[in-house]
């Protein structure tokens, strides 16, 4: 009779062990896969901005015989654009090269109406992610226009009207991210309130014998510390399976920046750790400190 209760007892630990771990498995899977929708989605969002394009204008009535001068000035000009802290890459545009794009454009391949260069040269200056807002563009734009043979400076107002936009679509993702991190601290902590509260009678029982509340707590902080990395380690494993059957399917790295896959790994590790051990903790605190009849109504 004692033995068949005691494998129930072994039986059941190991079911509520389990239940644990998928719990925070799944949780933990769930965090990640946000974390990698986050990460993905700043970088998409960077990339679209980097496209944001602002023109830049030479002068183009000068005489002929400045053309050597002009030129010279216009390669500084360029030289000092691409010093700029907001400039991610420039493109000189020339005025035969304007020309050209101007005929392409019109699909034009006689030069009847084209009979000189009545384009100005220009620069595409391609701005870095973090310099598309619009308060910034403006300042960027000032700058531009500072500098020594810029005529005039242009930028596409819709663009720009896009790329604001990308902002607050990411404040929403990383406002998702955020509640879903305090789902996961709940979910968890109730998985691990219900393991220890199956055991609060042995916690008393030790407790009444002389037993210390570290002496206590030691066993049950290992086997969270277990149990957490465990859960970590199954959710991860899922999580990289289903992302590398994702970029297989549509055709891109599995892995964009190592530093962000690894803190990424680090954090999830950190929060699947911290918050079981913390819970743990708690809940056994708990039962310390409460009397023996409270065990029966808790």
């Amino acid at each position: 009779m004692a033995k068949s209760v005691e494998e129930f007892n072994k039986k059941r630990l190991r079911s509520s062990n389990i239940t644990v771990v998928v719990s925070i498995a799944l949780v933990l899977f769930l965090l990640g896969l946000m974390g990698l929708i986050l990460i993905n989605a700043q970088k998409y969002s960077d990339y679209l901005k980097e496209q944001l394009v602002v023109n830049a204008y030479f002068e183009e009535n000068y005489d002929i015989k400045d053309s050597a001068k002009i030129a010279k000035q216009e390669a500084v000009a360029v030289e000092l654009i691409n010093k700029m802290e907001a400039v991610k890459r420039t493109k000189y545009i020339t005025k035969k090269m304007a020309t050209a794009e101007a005929k392409k454009s019109l699909g034009i391949d006689t030069e009847a109406l084209f009979e000189e260069d009545i384009y100005p040269a220009s620069v595409e200056v391609s701005l870095k992610a973090g310099y598309t807002d619009s308060i910034k563009t403006a300042n960027v734009l000032k700058e531009l226009k500072a500098i020594p043979g810029i005529k005039e400076v242009k930028n596409d107002t819709d663009s720009q009207k896009i790329y604001d936009n990308l902002n607050k679509i990411l404040k929403w993702i990383l406002g998702f991210c955020v509640l879903f991190l305090v789902l996961a601290i709940v979910l968890i902590n109730n998985s691990i309130r219900l393991k220890v509260f199956s055991k609060r009678f042995i916690i008393k029982t030790m407790q009444l014998v002389g037993a210390k509340r570290r002496f206590i707590l030691t066993p049950f902080i290992k086997e969270a510390l277990i149990l957490g990395l465990l859960g970590a380690v199954i959710g991860l494993s899922a999580l990289f399976g289903v992302w590398y059957y994702f970029t297989t399917a549509i055709k891109t790295p599995f892995v964009q920046d190592t530093n962000q896959y690894i803190w990424l790994v680090i954090s999830i590790f950190g929060v699947g750790l911290f918050i079981t051990v913390l819970s743990t903790i708690i809940a056994t605190w708990r039962f310390l400190k409460s009397n023996v009849d409270d065990l029966y109504y808790s």
